[in-house]
């Protein structure tokens, strides 16, 4: 069999034996070909299940050696609308603590709040919570 012949060939279901037989579809293959029996139970791993998309999201903001603490404070206001003592608190746990948690929620929210941090200079990220 030449590469050509190879490329006609499809998979087609054998219901006598349960298998699948490798059969030509047209050219010089014949009808006939080998055949593979299929597995009992097929696995498939899983990538993100209902459960795992309605888990919480953290919003952290890391303290870094430019932004002054003023402008940290003023960008939590403006992003998450806190108020200035809460904004400030932040800001204080930014700068003592090395990082703090602004926001808790869902993922897409978490991915929209950390690009407006990012967009306005502060080292941020999202971790799952737990």
């Amino acid at each position: 069999m030449n590469l050509t012949d190879a490329l006609y060939f499809r998979l087609s279901a054998d219901p006598a034996d349960g298998g699948v037989r490798l059969a030509g579809a047209g050219g010089g293959g014949g009808g006939g070909g080998d055949t593979v029996t299929a597995p009992d139970k097929v696995t498939v791993p899983e990538e993100e299940t209902e459960g795992s998309l309605d888990q919480p999201w953290h919003v952290l903001v890391f303290n870094d050696p430019v932004n002054l603490m003023q402008y940290v404070t003023f960008v939590l206001q403006r992003v998450f609308g806190y108020s200035a003592k809460k904004a400030e608190q932040m800001m204080l746990d930014v700068h003592q603590k090395g990082k703090c948690i602004v926001w808790t929620g869902e993922r897409e929210r978490a991915e929209h709040y950390t690009q407006q941090l990012q967009a306005h200079q502060l080292l941020s990220s999202m971790q799952k919570v737990g």
